[in-house]
């Protein structure tokens, strides 16, 4: 079984490989993310706590999601408009993936199995806290 968040790897936003090594020594919030969600004004925070904190090394790492109402249709292209125009976000954002079930990215599998069924999103906008360790939190 996979021991550590460095393992695994994500699609950027705009197509390329994101190893999650890539922020090894890192603390990295992973945010499940959606446009057309009540929470989304949540991105007001989180590039905030990204802008405050990056120096100190904490990423926080978007991860668009449909799978809840139909709050992300967008294509990547338009959820990164989006993020860039109406929250001005600069921290990274993955490609669209599901988050939880079967299709669920296996991140996201890793850290139920790990955390437990509390790890699993509910809705959107639910975070997981990575250690600098590379373990869930």
């Amino acid at each position: 079984m996979t021991k550590f968040a460095y393992d695994f790897e994500f699609h950027t936003i705009e197509g390329g490989h994101l190893p999650l090594e890539t922020y090894r020594d890192k603390v990295v919030l992973v945010v499940n993310t959606a446009s057309q969600c009540g929470l989304t004004p949540q991105y007001d925070g989180l590039e905030k706590l990204y802008s405050d904190y990056r120096d100190q090394g904490l990423v926080v790492l978007g991860v668009p999601c449909n799978q809840f109402a139909g709050q992300e249709p967008g294509t990547e292209a338009e959820i990164k408009e989006f993020c860039e125009t109406k929250f001005n976000i600069d921290f990274p954002l993955t490609a669209k993936a599901d988050v939880k079930g079967e299709t669920a990215h296996p991140f996201y599998k890793w850290a139920k199995d790990v955390l437990g069924e509390p790890a699993e999103p509910k809705w959107n906008f639910h975070k997981i806290l990575i250690g600098r360790d590379g373990k869930p939190i």
